[in-house]
């Protein structure tokens, strides 16, 4: 009996790094786009036992994987075809920029079988999408959403960031509110993190320590605006129909991404392209960020048996991102141990101090656990 697979596929270019990121991501001459697609499907054809697999997702993230060709795009996924079995209700996303699309590439998707796009968006106000280097406008934003919809596209996730530079509670209310309008299947919100590497960390890092410290911030929302922020997603994604799955994920019933899913569960995932990381069968892979290396055909870079001790630490702190937790059943038929006689103690503790909580045979987070999520999931590392 073949296995579930999801298939992730990095797009690495983008026409300009954002001042905030730190993917693997960066502009490259259209020559240099066309031979790295070229070795991607090379690498996709050199997949060992592939007979052994069905496809159940397919992920084009980046980078901006809409700025290729989108005759580039139908060759990534003639190749996927030829060389995997993929279920016919397969959930093959991709992620878009605003303005990195046309009708006719929106129609080559379509046509290749991509049946779900993701736009990132981060925010509906000109000036913050300018601090953040984004290269679009929230009119060019309209433009490519209705144009999708237009194209047929009826599963469509629009990306948001909150707590940014200069953002107040009430302009992120805002964003909300124009997003929630346009009724998209599915919304991604996630809090500016500040990395290292970055221009923002050069720019903000010291602001960032002064709020982690309770002190005033003069550039970013203070910790008060964050937290607020977060409570005004939650409200007004439940009162437009929109049910959170995981910490920060909302969508209409049906739309959850199956992709991500798979992620937060452990399912097995190959990652083909630049950077890219697979999951097959607890061996942990990852290839190369060199373009050098990767185009010399030198894919792999890192290889790990993961132990069980490895296994359960992923199964606990990726699980428990869902909001319907992790189920003792399932831990049992894992790792053939109780959840209680590896993390009894761990448990007992976060549920006295009331951020997890447990209904049934599940465990899950609380409210107050979600807003600190980062040091709960933490605790389960052995």
């Amino acid at each position: 009996m073949k296995k579930d697979l999801e298939i992730y596929v990095h797009i690495p270019f983008c026409i300009r790094k954002c001042r905030y990121c730190d993917f693997l991501s960066f502009p490259a001459e259209k020559e240099i786009q066309s031979q790295y697609i070229k070795k991607m499907a090379e690498e996709i054809r050199l997949f060992p036992e592939k007979e052994k697999w069905k496809v159940n997702t397919i992920f084009f993230g980046g980078g901006t994987p809409s700025l290729l060709e989108g005759e580039e795009m139908t060759l990534l996924m003639s190749t996927i075809r030829e060389e995997f079995e993929i279920q016919t209700d397969a959930e093959i996303s991709i992620e878009c920029n605003p303005g990195t699309v046309d009708e006719r590439k929106l129609e080559l998707y379509q046509d290749a079988g991509i049946n779900r796009i993701s736009f990132g968006l981060q925010s509906s106000k000109d000036e913050e999408l300018k601090l953040l280097g984004r290269i679009h406008t929230y009119e060019t934003f309209l433009e490519s959403y209705e144009m999708a919809r237009k194209c047929g596209f009826q599963n469509i996730n629009i990306d948001l960031m909150s707590a940014l530079p200069g953002q107040t509670p009430q302009s992120y209310r805002e964003t909300l509110e124009n997003v929630i309008s346009l009724n998209p299947e599915h919304i991604s919100a996630y809090s500016l993190i500040i990395e290292e590497g970055t221009p923002f960390f050069e720019e903000y890092e010291e602001d960032r320590k002064r709020r982690e410290a309770g002190e005033e911030c003069r550039l970013l929302p203070s910790e008060e605006e964050e937290r607020q922020m977060y409570y005004d997603t939650e409200q007004m994604m439940e009162k437009y129909g929109y049910s959170r799955y995981e910490i920060s994920n909302y969508a209409k019933p049906g739309y959850e991404c199956r992709h991500n899913i798979g992620y937060w569960r452990r399912k097995d995932y190959v990652g083909f392209g630049l950077g890219a990381a697979s999951l097959l069968e607890n061996c942990r892979l990852k290839n190369t960020g060199s373009l050098k290396n990767y185009m010399q055909g030198n894919f792999i870079e890192e290889k790990e048996i993961l132990d069980q001790r490895a296994q359960m630490e992923e199964f606990m702190f990726l699980g428990l991102r869902m909001m319907k937790g992790i189920c003792e059943e399932d831990f049992f038929q894992c790792f053939g141990v109780t959840i209680e006689s590896v993390y009894g103690h761990v448990l007992e503790q976060l549920i006295r101090q009331n951020f997890i909580k447990k209904s049934g045979s599940s465990y899950f987070l609380s409210e107050s656990g979600i807003d600190i999520s980062n040091y709960v999931l933490a605790q389960f590392l052995l």
